[in-house]
């Protein structure tokens, strides 16, 4: 009885503690021209202690852009976005797999970073033009 008493009447769920209602792809973007940069210093050092430490931090990056890119995919896009903007389905899955080939999938091609940054452009586009309608 005392716990159905203290049970909460309402569950919600935000990015944050709080639904703020602040969202950017630039969070995005920002972890994704850091693993970039990370893959550029990467091929510029051969020293094995500096390489090692630069992909475990390009991983950690790209799982933030993974982050960022899903939040704004399921906090802040809705069902009228998607009638305007049918391909956004597709866009933040090649985005997000992007990210993932970046990240733990190991890959320090900085043309596939350079392909994730295009990706996450086309989606701020998407973004700001809904921010303005």
């Amino acid at each position: 009885m005392l716990a159905r008493l203290l049970r909460p009447k309402h569950v919600a769920s935000a990015h944050c503690d709080l639904p703020c209602g602040v969202y950017d792809p630039a969070q995005a973007r920002i972890e994704a021209e850091s693993v970039k940069a990370i893959m550029e210093k990467y091929a510029g050092n051969e020293d094995p202690v500096f390489r090692s430490r630069a992909l475990t931090i390009k991983e950690e990056r790209a799982e933030l852009v993974k982050h960022h890119l899903w939040v704004l995919w399921t906090d802040y896009f809705k069902p009228p976005h998607l009638e305007t903007y049918p391909q956004l389905h597709q866009l933040f899955w090649e985005a997000t797999k992007l990210a993932g080939a970046a990240g733990g999938k190991g890959t320090v091609d900085v043309n596939k970073a350079d392909e994730l940054l295009g990706k996450i452009d086309e989606i701020s586009k998407i973004f700001w033009e809904t921010k303005a309608a």
